[in-house]
């Protein structure tokens, strides 16, 4: 019976958790339909085991931390943060195959990365760019969201902002997103989607942003640089200046935004199994940086507007759960989801195990070749 081949790549990093989530205590979660359990050491390191002890499957993240060493919950195995057992009840000798898979892991930008693929290939240079969540010339903040749908749901909505007219209307969202005219690029492996709305009234959320740190109430130019990292990160450069101040970039100048406010809004999606996913987001921002209290209102007030996504997707996949075969149409304004989903399909075709190919020998003279 032929196994179906995942819908992502496994040789890439994904975040499994915010750097604070993970203590010194187990902490369980899903990657790529691999359950694992997290941990900090003593020295403040943090391991990633297969969440299954060797000797009867029991999920290690039921069990217990002793100093830099889990116990298994159920016969007591004891295993190190490299996932090599070290004790077993009532026996001197140990069996040298209990061991658990142990996972790559880095930690950059607030995030906790593992490389659920071959290990050998776990290059940290590969973590995705999101210095922004980390970098002191911006302030901002975030959350973890689990989400019931295929993580390319959430790609495909963050790759085509159009969304936010008809579903964040209340705040990010106005007919110029909509009807404005954008430009969609591609790499080997990023995405870009460029949309500038010059002249236009402000959304609420960005009036509201521009008169608190400038001061400002007229018409404003207002921007939305979408870009793709594969397998399943996006960046959104976003923001609004004063109409007419120079902030449109042009061929003898890329722009001057410092009569505008500019935020970014990070996500870097995981798939935990074939329908559900962990979405991590935070929105950062260049002004204002020393207001704590902007810093708490802007995380909840986008963790709302990420709520409305939230209820879209999962009401869209149990759509497709129930239409099985149905084939979707695309529109100009999916140009920039679709190249993220090629993107994203050449990194899982490239994982895909070749055939073995048989060599054809030349035929012989005055012999059939077979």
């Amino acid at each position: 019976m032929a196994t179906k081949s995942p819908a992502f790549p496994l040789n890439a990093w994904y975040a499994a958790a915010y750097d604070v989530e993970v203590k010194h205590a187990l902490t369980p979660r899903t990657v790529c339909n691999q359950k694992l359990v997290l941990f900090r050491r003593t020295d403040g390191q943090v391991a990633a085991l297969e969440d299954a002890c060797w000797h009867r499957l029991m999920p290690l993240s039921l069990g217990r931390l002793e100093g830099d060493e889990l116990v298994c919950g159920y016969h007591g195995l004891v295993y190190n943060s490299q996932g090599r057992c070290t004790h077993m009840p009532s026996q001197e000798t140990l069996n040298p195959s209990a061991c658990v898979r142990s996972f790559p892991v880095v930690e950059k930008h607030r995030f906790v990365w593992v490389w659920p693929g071959d290990p050998a290939k776990a290059d940290p240079a590969l973590v995705p760019d999101m210095h922004w969540n980390d970098d002191p010339a911006w302030a901002g903040d975030g959350k973890m969201i689990r989400v019931a749908c295929d993580y390319r749901l959430v790609v495909d909505n963050l790759m085509d902002l159009t969304h936010e007219t008809f579903v964040h209307g209340s705040s990010i969202g106005n007919r110029e997103v909509a009807e404005a005219p954008f430009v969609a690029t591609h790499g080997d492996r990023t995405a870009t989607v460029t949309r500038w709305m010059e002249g236009i009234d402000a959304p609420p959320f960005w009036a509201g942003q521009i008169k608190h740190a400038r001061g400002y109430t007229g018409k404003v130019d207002r921007w939305q640089i979408i870009r793709f990292e594969g397998p399943c990160t996006v960046t959104i450069d976003v923001g609004v200046a004063e109409a007419g101040s120079g902030a449109v970039p042009s061929q003898s100048s890329p722009g001057d935004r410092s009569r505008g406010v500019n935020g970014y809004v990070l996500n870097t999606i995981t798939p935990e199994t074939d329908t559900t996913c962990l979405y991590f987001w935070a929105f950062a921002r260049n002004y204002c940086l020393g207001e704590q209290r902007l810093t708490h209102e802007l995380r909840e007030g986008v963790a709302t507007i990420f709520r409305e996504d939230e209820l879209v997707l999962e009401a869209q996949q149990r759509a497709m759960d129930e239409r099985p075969d149905h084939v979707f149409y695309n529109l100009n304004i999916d140009a920039g989801s679709m190249w993220a989903r090629r993107l994203i399909d050449g990194l899982v075709e490239r994982e895909r195990p070749r055939a073995p190919t048989i060599p054809i020998q030349p035929a012989q003279p005055g012999r059939i070749a077979a």
